[in-house]
């Protein structure tokens, strides 16, 4: 049962994972036409598209693509870490190390990001937040959002990471806690 969530959960970032990818390609054809309207075209909206929307547009995805792109590296072991001991040791200590991880770091970190968020995201749902300029997109609440999905995302995947190192120590698997990189 334990294993079945672990597994659940690594479909999940891996799924949104592979979601938020496109938004690279997204950003890189918004900026196009944002520099194709500006210095082909010399105006700033283009098809009736106010280029602030565009431009807005690339930085939401940006922040988009991190925020929820975080726990598919994790699920991937792709985040920068200070590996001291863990590189130099057997797979049992290893596993130790990313149980120990995910239980006194990563999991306290995305409780504290999701408490220090929610005070925030919750006045910007409350007046449905919007940008500061004047065209700006109408929907910044949605961006806040991220911060708590992050939160939960990453949490979950921890929790997965926990799980299957868990299993490993008590000899009930022999799933690695993280995914060979692609």
């Amino acid at each position: 049962m334990l294993r079945g969530f672990a597994l659940l959960v690594d479909a999940l970032n891996e799924v949104t994972g592979r979601l938020v990818a496109w938004g690279v390609l997204a950003m890189v054809l918004m900026q196009l036409v944002v520099v194709a309207a500006r210095y082909v075209f010399s105006t700033s909206d283009l098809f009736g598209i106010p280029s602030i929307w565009l431009q807005e547009g690339i930085v939401y995805l940006h922040g988009l693509t991190i925020m929820l792109g975080a726990a598919y590296a994790l699920l991937y072991d792709q985040h920068v870490r200070v590996d001291i001991f863990r590189a130099r040791t057997g797979r049992r200590a290893q596993d130790v190390v990313d149980l120990a991880g995910a239980l006194l770091f990563i999991l306290p970190l995305c409780a504290l990001i999701a408490w220090s968020a929610w005070p925030n995201l919750r006045m910007s749902w409350m007046t449905l937040e919007g940008s500061i300029e004047p065209d700006g997109l109408p929907f910044r609440y949605l961006l806040k959002t991220s911060i708590l999905v992050f939160a939960v995302l990453i949490g979950l995947q921890a929790v997965s990471i926990a799980i299957k190192a868990g299993l490993r120590l008590a000899g009930l698997s022999d799933t690695p806690p993280f995914r060979p990189a692609p």
